[in-house]
């Protein structure tokens, strides 16, 4: 039985294993302490910054941070009302295939019953094995299973507690973050500096103490909970990789990183008999992503990538915000569709209170995925990109972080394939008024259905294909066609 070894060279023999391929769409519980303020994400950090709005809240809501640190806000985290086997069966009956569930953030906090580091939600708040018990209701209905560590920029990210307040009535007073007992959670981070507290750069650092505590930390849930797939926040440890800055690969900085993949696939080899797991990492660059799969977050690929790739997403806010709006159902099925035309595996992070349950935007956002995936599933599931991915002029808009709901015309479509049969998916379709494509020239049209309806009129002569649509359609986003051929 091959296995990996903890090298480059050994890791590009990766390759995506086939529940991956066939996926498409998973759902994503990214939970944790920082869900507590209800204030979104970075919380941990950004109040530590004076004059953010999330410090300014924090000292007027629950005291000033040498008072009441984020370590106060993990004992505030109960997650009283937490039904992962609710949760499970509803993510299911909304397309999920599979679940990725947040085993740390950058606030240092483990969300299972780590004997690595004990500030973990079984010895603090909850006081449940939160993983472990996401993972035997994945388990239990069939769904593979992931992870995901932000722990490896944690030690630069949190510095920030270690400073004070520069005016007011705390002026100079430092941070819980210096109290010696808290060291081990804080992190023993003076070494980077704060001159510019936002970039939180470097994103990792080179501390070798840290690095190989961050190995032992990802080992353990490696081996604990032998994970479907792996994410890892940012590029692959511990190397640096930010879009505005280019940096030769020095590969000497990943030697842990590598270590943790080699493991993920030589324990699931172990398992399996060959490797099933997936490991997600940033770096667009193919001599890193190569090691595994490339994760664009809160983004998309412009084109059809030559491997399956990766995109993780949120309804709003990483985590629970009640300032943040959601997308819209359409907006996420029509980012979908995008996406795995173009050979994209799409995670939705679907947002937890902090009692543990979903808001009823929340809810009727899954409805609402429940009935489209009911009618649309099958253009989805098991399906590759076709020969083109797409048809028709508008493109989605590509800018960093941001996501913007595009503008649709009648003649755009995207396309996926499976079993010899064409999906063509219909951006913006109307009622009544025909769907005209061009791509299938030299192929003869024997049927076409609209799923969902049935077979509808079509014509095709002189190269383009013409299909009569009713006059009212089934889905309230991307309606598809089925196109078999003689």
């Amino acid at each position: 039985m091959k296995t990996f070894e903890p090298t480059f060279e050994s890791l590009y023999q990766y390759s995506a294993p086939e529940w991956f391929r066939n996926a498409k769409f998973g759902i994503w519980c990214h939970w944790g302490p920082q869900s507590v303020p209800m204030f979104g994400d970075w919380y941990a950090r950004n109040m530590y910054i004076q004059g953010t709005q999330q410090y300014e809240y924090h000292v007027r809501h629950y005291g000033h941070p040498s008072r009441f640190g984020y370590k106060d806000i993990c004992a505030l985290w109960h997650a009283e009302k937490f039904d992962p086997h609710a949760l499970m069966e509803r993510f299911v009956r909304s397309g999920a295939r599979y679940f990725v569930t947040q085993a740390v953030h950058h606030d240092h906090f483990f969300n299972y019953d780590s004997q690595v580091n004990p500030m973990n939600s079984m010895k603090v708040g909850p006081h449940r094995d939160i993983v472990s018990e996401w993972q035997a209701e994945a388990r239990l209905h069939g769904l593979p299973f992931g992870v995901t560590e932000h722990l490896a920029a944690s030690f630069s990210w949190w510095r920030v507690n270690k400073g004070c307040d520069q005016t007011g009535p705390y002026a100079g007073v430092p941070y819980d973050g210096n109290d010696p007992a808290w060291r081990d959670f804080y992190h023993d981070n003076y070494e980077h500096g704060t001159d510019h507290p936002q970039l939180a750069r470097p994103w990792h650092t080179a501390n070798p103490r840290f690095q190989a505590y961050w190995l032992r930390a990802v080992t353990e849930m490696i081996d604990r909970f032998h994970p479907d797939l792996l994410y890892s926040d940012g590029a692959l440890p511990f190397g640096e990789c930010w879009e505005d800055v280019v940096k030769p690969m020095v590969p000497q900085e990943y030697v842990q990183g590598l270590k943790a993949v080699a493991h993920l696939y030589n324990t699931s080899i172990a398992d399996h008999g060959e490797n099933h797991s997936v490991y997600l990492q940033k770096d667009n660059r193919p001599e890193i992503w190569k090691v595994g799969t490339l994760d664009v977050e809160k983004s998309q690929l412009p084109g059809v990538f030559e491997e399956p790739w990766h995109t993780d997403t949120c309804i709003g806010n990483w985590f629970y915000d009640v300032h943040s709006p959601y997308k819209s159902p359409e907006q996420i099925v029509e980012m979908l569709v995008d996406i795995i035309s173009k050979n994209g595996v799409m995670l939705l992070n679907v947002l937890q209170k902090p009692d543990g349950t979903l808001d009823e935007e929340a809810l009727w956002i899954l409805d609402q995925l429940e009935k489209w995936f009911a009618v649309a599933g099958e253009a989805v599931y098991d399906t590759r990109p076709w020969r083109v991915f797409s048809e028709g002029e508008t493109r989605v808009r590509l800018e960093g972080f941001s996501e913007f709901k595009t503008s649709w015309g009648e003649h755009d479509y995207r396309f996926t394939t499976r079993d010899g049969k064409v999906y063509a998916f219909m951006m913006g379709a109307r009622a009544g008024v025909p769907a005209v494509l061009y791509s299938f020239k030299d192929q003869q049209v024997r049927s076409v259905e609209l799923l969902g309806c049935g077979p509808v009129p079509f014509q095709q002569a002189f190269g383009v294909l013409t299909v009569q649509l009713p006059d009212q359609l089934p889905l309230f986003a991307a309606n598809a066609l089925r196109i078999t051929f003689e």
